[in-house]
């Protein structure tokens, strides 16, 4: 699980519920079942008109992503592929066929399979990178949908806020019901603010942000792959593979190579 979105979305609920609280309000005061469905329901009708509606379906698997995926650690990753490297050329590049039961990440295990069995390098390239492309493609169409329910959510608050204030002045014979409409009216345009800058916007930064990690781990072993099966000496295969790390992650990779 993904400690710190867990942790930010209860922080941003838990500022507005002590604002509420600071500000004299109640929570029943600020719940009305026709906003909801304004706000909501609208939202998520100009989204499927927006996108397929089995790309909106699936959307559901990008929140979990952005919840609940936990990120490779890329040290560990180049650690992995230079020991590859070094068993590879120790005894061979179709020895690597015996460690990939242990092997963890179905990409590494689909490019090692490639290299033992022969593969054409350029094969082997062009293969891996499509199928980083269809991920990017993937985690670009949920940032979308996530984006799109951001905009669509505070237009529909603006949409509810205007319904209401045409029925209070269209009932403006009881002074009396001019406050508590108006509060009414209000409360679309909160539902709408509180959706697209605690929920959707949010995760779709989050999502961007995954999708950038998981892109570099990802071109570390394509970059880790295609030098295993160029035959590369394993302190080359490491220095190609450091490159992609910042200076930072670079010496603590160098220490941690160094204890153990």
């Amino acid at each position: 699980m993904d400690i710190g979105t867990v942790v930010g979305l209860v922080l941003a609920v838990a500022a507005v519920l002590t604002g509420i609280i600071l500000g004299g309000g109640s929570l029943a005061s600020l719940f009305d079942i026709t906003s909801v469905l304004v706000v909501i329901v609208g939202t998520i009708g100009a989204v499927i008109i927006s996108f397929p509606l089995a790309a909106v379906t699936g959307v559901h698997k990008v929140v979990k992503k952005a919840l609940f995926g936990t990120p490779q650690d890329a040290k560990q990753i180049v650690t992995d592929m230079v020991r590859y490297a070094e068993v590879a050329r120790r005894e061979g590049i179709l020895s690597l066929e015996n460690l990939v039961p242990e092997m963890n990440d179905d990409f590494i295990i689909r490019g090692i399979k490639m290299a033992v069995d022969g593969t054409d390098p350029e094969l082997i390239r062009t293969v891996m990178d499509t199928e980083l492309e269809a991920l990017m493609e993937r985690h670009t169409r949920g940032k979308a949908i996530l984006d799109a329910m951001g905009k669509y959510a505070p237009a529909f608050g603006m949409i509810g806020t205007l319904m209401g204030l045409i029925f209070m002045l269209q009932n403006m014979d009881d002074p009396s019901a001019i406050g508590p409409g108006m509060a009414v009216a209000l409360i679309t345009t909160l539902y709408g603010a509180l959706i697209a800058n605690c929920v959707a916007l949010p995760l779709a930064d989050k999502l961007s942000a995954k999708d950038a990690e998981e892109v570099l781990i990802k071109t570390i072993i394509v970059a880790g792959v295609m030098s295993i099966q160029s035959g590369d000496n394993p302190r080359v295969v490491e220095s190609k593979l450091l490159t992609f790390l910042p200076p930072s992650e670079r010496t603590e990779f160098e220490a941690e190579k160094e204890a153990a």
